[in-house]
């Protein structure tokens, strides 16, 4: 156990170390003051001129329409390469064309940066749907939210203006300045490990009884290294990064779980420097902090302590020198419990959803920690981008609730907030969590919608939840139990649709508005937003409007386990 929470402690300190010097580099990549080499610009220049577009500005609404249209035109070459990939090449093993449903289903899920799977990669996509198909989204859609980030941070810090930025520009910095460089990094560091990247097929082995066995690999660590940055989380293989061939030494379980968390923290760093007040950050990234070691500090000892039920099965769970103890179902041996817990509320807490670990075999306790987690939004950190323009509606509602409080007109950053931005922020905060109840109610009521749960009781109603709630949300981790059926996929892919796209169109929205708006000089009544008190107000919001809306669901499904 000590030695779990050292690794933990570890962890933190080395994310925060990395996450500051980026969210500088990011702050300057997306600044005005940016001026890339000639030999790096001159590409850039070619890529506006070749989608049309210039360096102009836009406002919100000319920048979401551009969003949404380059985002509808990928999701219809995602889904025709899927269907056609079994006539097309980079197929050695002879993979058929993808399902329908599936299909569909999966180009939302890459499209909206969820990465969901109804299917099993290894033995459902050919290799050039791999890389043309799924690796490519995972970069631009990371790219797009990274995008939409960088414009609704410019509506905080500009004044009296209409416009956020550039589209295009914001997309192609993120892609080619941030994105790219990274994954090189890390996909060459992950293929020194010992991480597959070959388009050789898969290859037979003969075991010593004689028989011959089948081990899949393919271009793995390429799509591994972005998967992880950005906040993708898709697995190469069906067992994800618990597969030695994904995440084969310890170093690269540490590696890959920092590289979850790293941009989204950057991004607090980023935030504070492009409104040219870092204090400003500082309670944000305080909550973020404290509401993801609060997840770990429960789930940890959860699984440490291990079940009542395993108890009476007779297993030795007690820790000794030679075992970890505790709940080791589903969890591998070289990682053992605590870089599990790490991982799982890692992963929750970003848009990740990779998993080096079963979900679905955590105690009822331990369960709980990455539902929660989700539901809020998954603003602990978060996606890249999408983490922190949704923490920005609980920023707004938290000034909201102090201008109450103390009788003022609530202001942001000098900004007042008024009737247009507090409604905009709800309809961002509450959307999907509600849309996550309404949805996982139908699939425990209907006849269609039960045919996807194998599992009775308690748990069944637990993995319901966790479906529509990593969809909703665009984690794409899951608790397994929950099969794929038309019903399951047609409604899973309304869910991944509208969790990505009201948000961001909310968020932008908000952008828009504060943009336009004159800064006013503090005052002796003014609340601070730079100090402890407003990030402890931040934790309270988010807990009593997401916290009290999951909690009914959590008393159906991982509390009645944990109690029965």
């Amino acid at each position: 156990m000590g030695q779990g929470i050292s690794q933990i402690v570890v962890y933190t300190v080395v994310l925060l170390a990395l996450s500051y010097p980026l969210g500088t580099y990011m702050a300057w990549v997306y600044s005005d003051r940016f001026r890339a080499p000639s030999w790096v610009a001159a590409p850039e220049r070619g890529f506006l001129r070749l989608v049309g577009a210039g360096t102009s500005e836009q406002d919100w609404k000319s920048y979401a329409k551009t969003a949404l249209g380059f985002m509808a035109v990928f999701a219809l070459l995602l889904y025709l390469l899927l269907r056609l990939q079994g006539h097309l090449p980079l197929n050695p093993d002879g993979m058929k064309g993808v399902l329908p449903d599936i299909s569909m289903n999966t180009t939302a899920s890459f499209i909206t940066n969820t990465n969901w799977q109804y299917y099993g990669g290894e033995f459902t996509m050919s290799y050039l749907s791999q890389m043309a198909g799924l690796a490519v989204q995972n970069f631009v859609s990371a790219a797009l939210g990274m995008a939409v980030l960088a414009a609704v941070i410019r509506g905080f810090a500009r004044r009296s203006r209409r416009e956020l930025g550039n589209f295009w520009v914001d997309l192609y910095r993120s892609l080619v300045y941030i994105l790219l460089p990274l994954s090189l990094i890390v996909g060459a560091i992950l293929i020194s490990q010992g991480v597959v990247q070959t388009l050789s097929g898969h290859a037979t082995a003969h075991t010593l009884e004689g028989a011959t066995q089948t081990i899949a690999r393919g271009p793995a660590a390429s799509q591994i290294a972005i998967k992880q940055l950005g906040t993708n989380g898709g697995g190469f293989f069906n067992s994800n990064s618990a597969v030695p061939f994904e995440n084969p030494t310890g170093f690269t379980n540490f590696l890959e779980a920092i590289c979850i968390l790293l941009i989204p923290a950057a991004q607090v760093f980023m935030f504070g420097r492009m409104i040219a007040l870092r204090r400003q950050a500082l309670p944000l990234l305080g909550a973020m902090l404290a509401m993801f070691l609060i997840g770990v500090a429960i789930l940890l000892p959860a699984e440490q302590h291990g079940s009542q039920v395993l108890r009476a099965s007779g297993v030795n769970i007690t820790q000794g020198d030679g075992q970890s103890g505790g709940n080791m179902s589903d969890k591998e041996v070289r990682f053992g419990i605590a870089n599990t817990a790490l991982w799982a509320t890692a992963t929750t807490n970003a848009s990740n959803g990779s998993v080096n670990g079963g979900h679905d075999a955590l105690t009822a306790t331990g369960g709980a920690v990455p539902i929660v987690n989700m539901f809020t939004g998954e603003v602990i950190f978060g996606g890249v981008g999408s983490g922190l323009y949704g923490m920005f509606f609980y920023v707004i509602i938290a000034v909201f609730v102090a201008g109450l409080m103390v009788g003022r007109t609530p202001e942001y950053l000098g900004k007042k907030i008024e009737a247009r931005e507090i409604k905009l922020a709800a309809v961002g905060a509450l959307f999907v969590p509600t849309m996550v109840l309404v949805l996982t109610a139908v699939s425990v009521v209907t006849g269609h919608g039960l045919q996807s749960i194998f599992n009775p009781g308690a748990h069944g109603f637990s993995e319901a939840l966790y479906a529509y709630d990593s969809q909703s949300n665009n984690n794409g981790s899951a608790f397994a139990g929950y099969g794929a059926t038309d019903f399951s996929a047609l409604v899973g892919t309304v869910a991944l649709w509208l969790g990505r796209f009201v948000p961001l169109i909310a968020a932008l929205a908000i952008g828009g508005s504060l943009a336009q708006k004159r800064v006013s000089p503090p005052s002796a009544g003014t609340f601070r937003t730079d100090g402890v008190t407003f990030g402890v107000l931040i934790v309270g919001v988010i807990i009593l409007t997401a916290g009290l809306m999951i909690f009914p669901a959590l008393s159906l499904g991982p509390i009645v386990e944990a109690l029965s």
